[in-house]
């Protein structure tokens, strides 16, 4: 699976670019936004499903692993029991790099929560074009640019109008309120060290989890 955050939606009668559709009055200038959205995507390669999570609070490695956690979740049991292996492509940005010590811990807790190993691949920068899911932003860009975002509603609305790989996405909106900066003491993150295996060749990049 291909999974990254995108930068954050603002909501509200602003003008995105585009082909205007309808009412061609938007606001040119941020007079301060009072609602935003954090976009979160996954893409399963395989499948070519794509799910967005969008979230009202901030963009957080505890954030990323709760979209994964509802993924996971959605899954029919009969598609989990069959499941060895779960890989994860990975931008190595600032909530989900593989030297963040919060989203390591919550992969080693989704880790033993699915029973499965789960293997994070990084792609190093400026690699960007490469991640799948990056893809999945730019069609999502083209397909409401010129479109007002004025409410989550209608935000939500033309995500799920979208299609990629022929489908449409399945899209959630999350509620859940989130603490920026959390992180573990020396002595915390030298315990969840010793659950995973950096690849000896690639240990920046390369990074297996097991199970319990």
């Amino acid at each position: 699976m291909s999974i990254d955050s995108k930068a954050t939606v603002k909501i509200g009668e602003y003008s995105r670019g585009g082909k205007t559709r309808g009412d061609t009055q938007a606001a040119d200038h941020d007079m301060g936004c009072q609602e935003k959205q954090v976009p979160f995507g996954i893409v399963e390669e395989d499948s070519g499903q794509l799910h967005l999570t969008f979230g009202s609070s901030f963009k957080t490695s505890d954030f990323i692993v709760d979209g994964l956690e509802d993924w996971w979740q959605a899954i029919p049991r009969e598609k989990q029991a069959v499941m060895t292996h779960v890989q994860l492509k990975v931008d190595n940005g600032p909530k989900s790099s593989g030297v963040r010590t919060q989203f390591l811990k919550r992969m080693v807790e989704f880790t033993d929560t699915t029973g499965k190993i789960i293997q994070l691949l990084y792609y190093p920068p400026y690699h960007s074009k490469y991640h799948p899911i990056e893809r999945c932003w730019g069609i999502l860009e083209q397909h409401w640019n010129g479109a007002q975002l004025v409410d989550t509603a209608t935000m939500l609305a033309w995500a799920k109008s979208m299609t990629w790989k022929g489908s449409h996405p399945v899209v959630k909106l999350s509620r859940r309120l989130y603490q920026k900066g959390v992180s573990l003491s020396r002595k915390a993150m030298r315990e969840i060290e010793a659950r995973w295996e950096r690849n000896p060749l690639l240990p920046r990049w390369d990074i297996l989890i097991r199970p319990a």
